[in-house]
């Protein structure tokens, strides 16, 4: 990932068109994460700063980002200072890793001043801090440890920029000089330059090293990458075979050859948006459900634990007929057993009169012998069927933990997250929070349309499978699940009318993209009638059976199906 000191330049060139904006909402939907939404006659945008480790960046951005219920501390703050402020300007200091955005406000004397957010990309230092007038910070994000050392990050300090790097600005410096300066330092090329130009990540590095090498001009290699640096340059991804984001840059990128696709967007602040909107929902999901799937991954686990000690079990009930066998054959001849030995050879009429030794218990009186062979029996087979319905009910279990840790995946908001929560407290394996829960809403489902304009529901989690099938569905509707794989119900709203090829495949697609087969190719789905799926009494949510069922077989659509 290149966002350097270059790159950050680009984006705060494209973020300047927010200048003399009036700040309207400020949020934070996250710990790492401030949402400004700037307002001025012909110009509302919304403003993320994102300062996590791997994805701190600054952007404009369309997404729609849940809100906690109680705005954290620091976000009160900064709504303190800078609720109806405006923001007078986007800088940058030199090709550092900071973005600094100047506020006009009305401080608590009632005086107009200004004051400064600084947005710091520095490794994992990444910070936001606010600075008052008199350069002194107000409060950051992340404090600093003063017995660490280093640069002061605390409230009533100095605020200072980072040690400079001594490094050549390429925008102040001509190519001709900064190439002289990287020759003297001697080692490779890319590895120079780096140590050379200001705000080059080892991309732009490699890049120029590469660019040189194939026309055999450093000058003109170096030149074309700072005009584009120094012009609106090209915003460009770079994208893997799989569809997934590689890299991202402001210059064309030669080095990989047809390696990866190129997309070009019509602005830096798109271009990250697309980089980095999976990647976040990904990280959100992961903090919002990570104790739900710590406890969903134990109690599987220990049902798996438990599972495997009862199918032992259950294999050493397997012999109780032998026990009957040989409580019936001592019985039929008990006038030839001696009290106190250690067998008894009897002839078998169980098995064509074959001689057949029994083991006999020596402490014991041959009548004894007799009816421990019968309890035995009986035991076991009192066992084995109690063992069977518990195996029966472990393997439930376990297709019903993939299912949620299946549906956790698949989950885009905390809304969905708070719902498998439910789920869980309602089958007993979260405990119910003391405040009164609130009442229970119809959940807010994922539909999408067919060519014929029927109307299709997908499920997001158990709860809703259960909602569609049992409750929104009429009988005649056509319900589809992936075969034997963990997903969504997925229901056709047709009301028994007859749906075209081109319908089940779309239908049968969605079931396949919503499920854990997802990443795979040819998926069974099957599909039939409502009427025809049942949900059995005291079944886990979002198990059913169902008959009459075809099967069809799909690739779900790597790039996600259009609602």
């Amino acid at each position: 990932m290149a966002f350097d000191g270059a790159f950050l330049h680009k984006t705060v060139a494209e973020l300047q068109a927010a200048e003399n904006t009036f700040v309207d909402k400020i949020y934070q939907p996250s710990k790492d994460e401030l949402v400004f939404l700037l307002r001025k006659s012909g110009f509302c945008k919304k403003l993320l700063i994102n300062v996590r480790p791997g994805a701190a960046r600054i952007q404009f951005t369309e997404t729609k980002y849940e809100n906690p219920a109680v705005p954290p501390m620091f976000c009160m703050l900064i709504r303190k200072y800078l609720s109806s402020a405006r923001l007078l300007k986007v800088s940058q200091p030199g090709f550092e890793r900071i973005a600094e955005l100047t506020f006009s406000y009305t401080n608590e004397m009632g005086d107009i001043a200004e004051i400064r957010l600084a947005a710091e990309f520095i490794g994992n230092k990444t910070n936001i801090v606010l600075i008052n007038e008199n350069g002194k910070i107000i409060d950051a994000l992340r404090h600093s440890d003063p017995e660490a050392g280093g640069r002061m990050i605390l409230p009533g300090a100095a605020y200072a920029y980072p040690e400079q790097r001594h490094k050549l600005d390429p925008l102040a410096v001509a190519a001709e000089k900064i190439i002289e300066t990287a020759e003297k330092s001697g080692g490779e090329l890319s590895s120079a330059l780096l140590n050379t130009v200001d705000g080059f990540s080892p991309l732009l590095c490699r890049e120029a090293a590469f660019k040189a090498e194939l026309s055999g001009s450093l000058t003109a290699a170096l030149g074309g990458i700072i005009s584009d640096l120094k012009n609106s340059g090209t915003p460009l991804l770079l994208i893997k075979s799989d569809g997934t984001p590689q890299d991202f840059c402001f210059t064309d990128i030669s080095q990989y050859g047809n390696l990866f696709e190129k997309k070009v967007f019509e602005s830096y602040s798109q271009l990250l948006e697309e980089f980095y909107s999976a990647r976040d929902t990904a990280d959100r999901m992961k903090h919002a459900a990570g104790d739900i799937v710590k406890l969903v991954n134990n109690l599987k686990a220990r049902t798996e634990k438990k599972l495997a000690l009862r199918m032992q079990e259950l294999k050493s009930c397997e012999n109780r007929e032998q026990l009957r066998i040989y409580g019936e054959l001592l019985k039929a001849n008990l006038y030839k057993a001696v009290a106190g030995a250690n067998f008894i050879e009897v002839e078998n009429y169980y098995d064509d009169m074959k001689q057949i030794r029994i083991p006999l218990d020596p402490a014991l009186s041959p009548q004894k012998n007799a009816a421990k062979y019968f309890k035995d029996y009986k035991k076991s087979h009192t066992a084995e069927q109690t063992l069977t319905e518990l195996t029966r009910r472990d393997e439930q279990e376990l297709i019903y933990f993939d299912s949620v840790l299946e549906s956790i995946s698949r989950s885009r908001t905390k809304a969905e997250i708070a719902e498998i929560r439910e789920e869980l407290t309602a089958g007993g394996y979260l405990k119910a929070p003391a405040t009164k829960p609130k009442k229970t809403q119809v959940p807010v489902l994922r539909e999408y349309k067919s060519a014929e304009g029927y109307r299709i529901i997908v499920g997001k989690n158990n709860r809703q499978n259960d909602y569609i099938t049992t409750t929104l569905a009429a009988k005649n509707d056509l319900w589809f699940h992936t075969k034997n794989i963990p997903g969504s119900h997925v229901v056709v709203m047709c009301g028994g009318k007859e749906v075209s090829d081109e319908t089940l495949i779309y239908a049968a697609t969605l079931a396949a993209e919503n499920s854990g087969a997802a990443a795979g190719a040819q998926v069974p789905v099957d599909y039939t009638p409502v009427k025809f799926v049942k949900k059995p009494n005291g079944a886990k949510p979002g198990m059913v059976i169902y008959t009459a069922n075809k099967t069809v077989y799909v690739t779900p659509d790597k790039g996600g199906l259009t609602e």
